[in-house]
């Protein structure tokens, strides 16, 4: 079997970086000058660091450094074949360790799906190191009643079905992402396609997948809807911090609700990006809509950019 080619076609020419957890090796990118504002872009399920690959380029252009882990058990991450390892506390110390390794001052927070719990754990455990916030379709909440499933996820948990479709058949990738999570198809390309399925050759490969839809809580009882109480009570720390959302309006799993009950409860003055025609792989379907605002919203919270330019001249 030939070696696979983790650029994919050029569109992810990244260094690997690894950080060895006691549960396996993951991997992450690191890119941008050293000095560089970190900005952390933090991935759920079942994609990867590739989710952001169009983030990189103008981030890193305009000076920032970007830091972009692949969680255990995705992209080029180690995948033991052990479901306990995917619980969300487990992956959330994991992120935690990896991030503080890298000592970082004045981040950014960029995080989607399960990237928000997991992201926010950090963020809210060391709220010193956070300088800004975007929030891209996404929970870090304990579930105020009965979740709400849509069918593919409700199949996905089911035991038995959930090991064919996820295990067998691959369609939380082939299904879900390509299908129900993106809405512009015309951008799914055979490259793209290579970067999402390549992680995940084999059948032990996939429990990862498998694992986070199981980890949603059906309720707000519960291990996982303890961690989500723990890490919502925590949003306090950071509601200071400036904050931008950008949400995809037509996300089967994180629907418009979470934004106007949730997130803006919590970030009342944050400044919002609603995108009516993105699914819930938003990163896919608008990021050149997402990036700019993003630059923009780093521009005034560090002052740089050409507007901070503009504005040092006229003083």
């Amino acid at each position: 079997m030939a070696a696979t080619d983790w650029t994919f076609g050029g569109t992810w020419p990244y260094e690997p970086k690894w950080f060895d957890s006691p549960d396996g090796r993951l991997h992450y990118v690191d890119e941008g000058p050293r000095d560089g504002k970190p900005v952390v872009m933090v991935h759920g399920n079942p994609t990867w660091g590739y989710l952001y690959r169009n983030f990189i380029p103008p981030l890193v252009a305009a000076g920032y450094r970007c830091i972009v882990p692949d969680h255990l058990g995705f992209g080029r991450s180690d995948k033991p074949d052990e479901a306990e390892l995917y619980q969300v506390p487990r992956h959330a110390e994991r992120l935690d360790a990896l991030l503080e390794s890298l000592d970082l001052h004045d981040a950014t927070l960029v995080s989607q799906d399960w990237g928000g719990a997991l992201g926010f754990y950090w963020a809210t455990r060391h709220p010193d190191r956070i300088a800004a916030l975007c929030i891209l379709n996404t929970a870090a909440h304990r579930p105020p009643g009965k979740v709400k499933l849509p069918l593919p996820i409700r199949l996905f948990r089911t035991p038995g079905i959930g090991e064919v479709m996820v295990k067998g058949a691959h369609m939380f990738v082939r299904g879900f992402l390509f299908n129900a999570g993106i809405m512009h198809k015309d951008r799914i390309t055979k490259d793209m396609r290579a970067a999402y399925t390549a992680p995940h050759p084999t059948y032990s490969s996939r429990t990862s997948i498998l694992v986070f839809p199981r980890e949603i809580p059906a309720d707000s009882t519960g291990r996982v809807a303890e961690f989500l109480g723990e890490v919502e009570v925590g949003l306090q720390q950071l509601k200071a911090k400036p904050t931008m959302i950008a949400w995809a309006m037509k996300d089967i799993a994180f629907r418009p609700e979470y934004l106007e009950k949730l997130w803006l409860r919590d970030f009342p003055n944050a400044d919002v990006l609603r995108l009516p025609d993105a699914g819930h792989y938003l990163q896919e379907d608008a990021h050149e809509r997402i990036v700019p605002k993003l630059l923009t919203h780093l521009d005034s919270v560090f002052h740089t950019g050409p507007r901070a330019a503009h504005r040092t001249a006229a003083n």
